[in-house]
């Protein structure tokens, strides 16, 4: 199983979106400044994810979720999370 999701971070309030086999330990490595690309925007607060069957629709699913059609989703998605 592989898992497509979107964190927020505490300090910019901006998103991240990420694909990987260990949820878990992925977020972690976010929050202790392992991943370059994120290490200064921490802490981060996982606000979605979805499972996927393999590796392929994980980094599919990725994509769509980094274009404007799924950033609406997610916005639609998560609205009453973002406005509450």
């Amino acid at each position: 199983m592989y898992y497509t999701y979107v964190l927020q971070s505490d300090k910019d309030k901006h998103f991240y979106t990420g694909f990987t086999k260990n949820l878990k330990l992925r977020f972690d490595q976010h929050n202790k400044g392992a991943v370059e690309s994120t290490k200064d925007r921490r802490p981060f607060e996982l606000i979605y994810y979805e499972a996927c069957l393999d590796q392929d629709d994980a980094a599919r699913r990725e994509k769509y979720l980094k274009t404007y059609h799924g950033k609406m989703f997610l916005k639609r998605r998560l609205k009453s999370y973002l406005t509450g």
